[in-house]
């Protein structure tokens, strides 16, 4: 199985960096370009945080369970992209945000 849907709301599951405990978070999500992309205002959010520092990550999506791994995006025309597609004719489109690209394990 794959996903399908350009936006989506899957679970977004991260290793913790201070703990190692699993930590588990439904995020709004982009399916772009073979990629899947979470985004926020601010890198101060745990899952964020835990995707750095630990960047293999499970997504649970229509209860079947993918692995990947995380990255910081850096390219700004990719962040607005992503920002664009995530809130399509809304205003905060144009917030800048940080951005995480988690590329999925080859089934």
């Amino acid at each position: 199985m794959e996903i399908k849907e350009e936006l989506f709301r899957p679970i977004l599951i991260t290793k913790g960096r201070k703990t190692g405990n699993q930590h588990s978070v439904m995020l709004r999500a982009v399916n772009f370009n073979g990629k899947i992309y979470f985004s926020r205002h601010r890198p101060d959010g745990d899952w964020f945080k835990n995707a750095i520092v630990n960047p293999r990550v499970k997504i649970e999506y229509n209860n079947v369970i993918f692995s990947g791994n995380a990255k910081l995006v850096t390219n700004e025309e990719l962040n607005e992209k992503i920002s664009q597609l995530k809130y399509p004719k809304e205003e905060r489109a144009k917030e800048k945000r940080v951005t995480i690209e988690v590329t999925l394990d080859s089934k």
